[in-house]
Order: C-alpha cells, then structure tokens, then sequence
C-alpha cells in the first residue's frame, strides 16, 4: 500500500474508539417499552437541544436527516452522558467541552447507544455532536441522551449569529479526507464533514454552517450520467426537499425525503455554491446544459433567500480544460445576475490539488487540502461579509 507521510496535527489525531453497549433496539421499539437503562432518559423533543441543519421533526421522537454536518448541541449536568440513536446511524463527531472531538459510530443492527462520557466532575457540560457523514444510505435518526439518575439537561449555549449554507458535491461532504492514499476507494470510516473546508472555516468564523451536500450531485449532470444530465436527482431538483433521494422515486423509502424543506427556519448571511466537478467530469458533459443548471440553482436560491449573498466557488478538484471551463461559466453566471440587478453575487476559486500530499481517497481532497481551502475561503468571507 503506497502511503503518505504526513505531519499535520489534525490529521495524525487518533479519535477514542468508543464502546458500545449493545441493545436489542428492534425488539425495544416494536414494544414501546422503555430502554432498559440506568439513569434518565431524555427526549430527542427536549427543548433544551438544539439541532443544525436540514433535520426532519415529523417525529419528534426521531429527528431524521441524512445530509452531513447536521448538529446536536445540549448542556446538561453530571458526571456522565450516553447517546440514543438508531442502529446503523453511521458515524458522528462529538465534543464535550473543550475536549478533543472524537468519533463515535452506529454501524450494526444492534448498536443503539454509545457512551460519550465519564467520570466528569459534577458540574456543567456542554456536548456537541456533528454528523460527519452522508446518511442516503443510513437515514440516521437521533433517539435522545442518557444522564446521570435525577440529573437535566440545562439551558444550550447560543449558536453563532453568522449563518453560511454551503450547497455542495463530494468535496463539501469531506469524501475520503481522512484517507492517505489516491488510488483507494471511499468508505464511510474516512469520510469526515468535521475536517471538511465548510465545517474548519465555519469554525473559524464563528459561524453556523447547514450543509446541502452529496458526493457526486452536480448542478445539471450527475457523476456518470448521460451528457444531456440528471433531471431527476441533480441538485436543482434536491434543494428544496429536506433530505436527499437519490431518486424522486425512492422519497417513499424515509418519509421525511418527502418534505419540502421550510427555507424560514434558516436564512443564511451567505450561501457558498461549490459545483460542477462531477458535471465536467468523464469528459461527457455539455457546457450549455452546464450554464443553464447554474442559472436554475441560482434563480432557486436567490427566490428563498432574498437578503443572502451567493458566491459561486470553483472546486480544486478541477484543472485544465474542465478547471478553465468552470472558471467561465461560474464568471458569466455571475456577470449576467449582476446585470439583471443582483449586485450579491460572487466569484471564488480554490487554489487547484497540486500533488500527492493533498490527496485522500479517489483523488479527492485531504485534511491537509481542507485546511488550505478552509484559510483561503475564510480569508475571502471575512472581507466580502466584514466577519472580523
């Protein structure tokens, strides 16, 4: 296996592997019984959590969503915290504190709860919790926190008052950025929306991020699909809808695929647009199809987010003819929006992969690459939004 040495300190990180405690979570369920469990348990309906992100309460019982970077953030009291989800859930990033975040999973049929912490004083904590993955595959559900026997959850922290929505591919999702090698294949284990450019330049903003994102959407054609585009799953016809079906077909799989999304409950200061990689790709594309998906996507996000500014982004996957090709749609686009009287329109281009040491899994970017574009967008929006 050809390997890469690498030094930077939050890719050498180990995260905690969690134990698990295993639970016939099926059988519980189908019962309406209580879990089993010492301590109290609280509702995912709490309101005292606070959830970021496109997530689902159609059950409040069972908050769904499947885009990454969807946020669980609660204080609460004690010495220890468990976490309810459904089996098969995928992978998270929590924090508790200021502590090292750490992953935790739900991959098999009986996992159901993890442990997040232990032997804390008896004080207040506060957790936050970040889905760092894609869920099409999983549709994760949030089932609610274990305390301490007669102990709360207290008053959240706030979030942020700046707001960032990133609509995006592969690259915004964290696709195989913990990954050390080109020529080996995703898996969930190295995909992580925490170590994304979208979630390290949030961060450093002091922003909230919501995340509109799945490796291989574009803005008319979809990796592999045929030239004349993907009129039913490209993310024209994916933003408005709560969660992402891979098909218009399959929103009957996870009823909350059906929903529309309610555009009121997040009204970004910016929205950053990183498209187009998967529609140039395998040299079977059509750069008029291409113009006119970003024109759709762009009148569709400008309709529900009148107040926001939209920069259109060039990803670093790019280069060459495709990369120069982008360039100049993304330029014309927005050229003719501001013609037509929508001086919030913007341009940014990411600095092109240049060699091996910034390539995760199938050539796509690691956290080496996600911190160079982290600074490089967070250097633009503090000027373009006066984020000092």
């Amino acid at each position: 296996m050809k390997s890469v040495v690498l030094n930077n300190s939050l890719f050498m990180k180990k995260f905690l592997c969690i134990s698990v405690i295993m639970l016939v979570c099926q059988s519980l369920c189908a019962t309406n019984k209580t879990f089993p469990l010492k301590g109290t348990i609280v509702s995912p309906a709490d309101k005292n959590i606070l959830y970021t992100g496109r997530v689902s309460f159609t059950n409040p019982q069972r908050p769904a969503w499947n885009y990454p970077g969807v946020q669980i953030i609660a204080a609460f009291e004690g010495t220890s915290l468990q976490m309810i989800a459904k089996p098969r859930s995928g992978y998270f990033v929590a924090q508790v504190d200021a502590a090292e975040p750490f992953k935790v999973t739900f991959r098999s049929d009986n996992d159901s709860v993890v442990t997040l912490a232990t032997a804390l004083p008896d004080t207040r904590h506060t957790i936050r919790l970040m889905y760092a993955i894609e869920g099409y595959e999983m549709y994760p559900e949030f089932w609610g926190f274990i305390l301490d026997p007669g102990k709360s959850l207290l008053p959240p922290p706030a979030l942020p008052d700046r707001k960032i929505e990133f609509i995006g591919n592969s690259i915004t999702c964290g696709y195989g950025n913990e990954g050390t090698d080109k020529n080996e294949h995703f898996t969930y284990e190295t995909e992580n929306h925490y170590y994304s450019y979208a979630s390290i330049a949030a961060r450093q903003l002091c922003a909230q991020h919501w995340v509109v994102a799945r490796s291989g959407i574009g803005a008319y054609r979809n990796y592999g699909d045929a030239k004349t585009g993907s009129p039913r799953s490209c993310m024209p016809v994916q933003y408005e809808y709560t969660g992402y079906a891979l098909d218009l077909d399959l929103r009957q799989e996870a009823s909350f695929l059906r929903e529309k999304w309610d555009f009121a409950r997040y009204q970004p200061d910016v929205v950053c647009i990183n498209l187009g990689t998967n529609d140039l790709s395998t040299n079977n594309y059509d750069l008029k199809l291409l113009k006119q998906g970003y024109q759709t996507l762009y009148r569709l996000v400008r309709s529900h987010n009148p107040q926001s500014k939209i920069v259109f982004l060039s990803g670093s996957m790019l280069n060459g003819k495709e990369l120069q090709q982008c360039r100049q749609l993304l330029d014309e686009v927005t050229a003719e929006a501001r013609q037509s009287g929508d001086a919030q329109v913007y341009r940014f281009d990411f600095s092109p992969i240049t060699g091996d040491p910034w390539y995760g899994n199938d050539w796509h970017p690691n956290i080496y690459q996600d911190e160079k574009m982290a600074a490089e967008l967070t250097a633009f929006l503090r000027d373009l939004m006066n984020w000092f």
